[in-house]
């Protein structure tokens, strides 16, 4: 073990592990990055777990959350480009719920 950096291997090692397969895999996360970025709002989060127990609209989002309703809209749209949520019209209501099972 190096003494000045204890969590590096002495040496270069040679491995069974399939890098191409790795860095593949590896690549497969970009989006993912994206999504934590849009989610490491505490705001979205919280809308993001609200939409999860019911479809709501925007005038529920804004006053459960006691924002205005184009704050609310603001973060929809970043989740909707995202596919993170989806939405719904009936009649002259817009309600809003998780994009599908893969966000829960």
């Amino acid at each position: 073990m190096d003494e000045k950096n204890p969590d590096l291997c002495d040496s270069f090692c040679p491995s069974d592990l399939d890098f191409q397969v790795l860095r593949g895999k590896a690549t497969e996360v970009t989006g993912l990055s994206e999504i934590f970025k849009v989610l490491g709002d505490e705001t979205r989060t919280k809308i993001i777990y609200l939409l999860a127990q019911q479809p709501l609209c925007v005038c529920d989002l804004a006053t459960i959350l006691e924002m205005t309703l184009p704050a609310i809209s603001h973060h929809l749209r970043l989740l909707k480009a995202l596919r993170l949520v989806k939405y719904e019209r009936e009649g002259k209501m817009v309600y809003y719920s998780l994009d599908d099972e893969h966000v829960k």
